[in-house]
């Protein structure tokens, strides 16, 4: 299984996803604003494996503050965890970290501070130990909505390295495949980052599972011939009416499919539903650097001085969604009532 984060005693340990496909090399973070880079930069990304990270950037930096009371150790966890919910603003998976970080701290707060040094470290590795089993219970809920044989095309990546291993639309093609299914995979080259060509289609060689690159403008024409099953992606955060914001561009999918009478499916944990955003409109996008549209591999592609839009992300309405594979199992419209409600049943 890809390792896209660990815990280790020099620091947090990550895969260099900006160095993916022609290098596969690591980097450990030895403080907490490391880890905060780290997210910032995309060496780490993907909304679960965002949220890990930043759980243990926390642990990190509180495992190297010199406080000698609790006093002075939490104005240090405090400026820890501001800084870490700085880096990317979409993903709730983030916020949703360093919220359960923060109620652990309050919990044990009673505590020596070498105690509760320890017990935050293990709470951030007991999260990556749950996002895996997250994403292999989402993967065999969700395998049964893929058919016996035919192609999948997703839209970014959301496999192993969106996550701490397995992957959450990924991991249900995996999971699928593991179940004797033959499935072939189109993945979108996802511009201007290229996750779906550099990630995505390497993560699927590694394994094995047939994968077909194409530009993110070949989506439609492919799916008018016929070549498409289903499409299935990820999320960074759902509103609570079921809307979705996911890698930009994948709004555009979610219309070609409704046009072709293809199935869309959002594998996410139920970490990034965030029922206190009532619908898309009120999701904040991530506006990123020009450069990635202006300068493709260090190389400059558009004119000098020409104006770029950069929102890392897009918003699918929930009426172009077929379902919602969770951990928990298939959710379906009325999504303002089936999220909340199985919310409501399993906390």
């Amino acid at each position: 299984m890809i390792k896209t984060l660990e815990w280790t005693d020099a620091g947090v340990r990550f895969i260099d996803q900006t160095k993916l496909p022609t290098e596969e090399t690591y980097v450990t973070c030895k403080t907490y604003e490391e880890v905060a880079d780290a997210i910032r930069t995309m060496v780490v990304r993907g909304a679960p494996a965002i949220g890990v990270a930043a759980a243990m950037g926390v642990a990190l930096g509180v495992r190297d503050s010199k406080a000698i009371d609790h006093g002075e150790l939490k104005r240090d966890f405090d400026r820890i965890c501001d800084a870490l919910a700085s880096t990317r603003p979409t993903a709730v998976n983030l916020f949703w970290a360093i919220r359960r970080m923060k109620n652990k701290f309050d919990a044990i707060s009673a505590q020596p501070v070498a105690n509760i040094q320890r017990s935050l470290i293990a709470e951030a590795q007991q999260m990556l130990v749950e996002d895996i089993a997250t994403n292999q219970a989402m993967g065999k809920h969700g395998a049964v909505l893929l058919p016996a044989s035919g192609s999948i095309l997703t839209h970014c990546n959301a496999g192993a390295l969106c996550a701490c291993g397995y992957g959450t639309a990924l991991g249900v093609i995996r999971a699928a495949v593991e179940s004797g299914k033959k499935l072939h995979v189109f993945a979108d080259e996802t511009r201007p980052f290229l996750q779906g060509s550099r990630l995505t289609a390497w993560e699927l060689m590694k394994d094995g599972i047939p994968t077909t690159v194409i530009s993110d403008n070949m989506a439609g024409a492919i799916m008018r011939q016929g070549k498409i099953a289903a499409v299935i992606v990820g999320a960074d955060r759902i509103a609570a009416n079921g809307d979705v914001a996911n890698k930009i561009g994948t709004y555009t999918v979610a219309i070609l499919a409704k046009e072709h009478g293809i199935p869309f499916y959002v594998a996410a944990p139920f970490s990034t539903i965030d029922l206190n955003t009532p619908d898309g409109s009120q999701i904040p996008i991530e506006q990123r650097s020009a450069r990635e549209v202006t300068h493709m591999a260090g190389k400059q592609i558009t004119p000098d001085g020409v104006m770029v839009e950069n929102p890392a992300f897009d918003v699918t309405p929930h009426h172009y969604v077929s379902a919602i594979i969770t951990e928990r199992g298939i959710l379906r419209e009325p999504y303002t009532e089936t999220l909340s409600a199985s919310m409501r049943v399993n906390t």
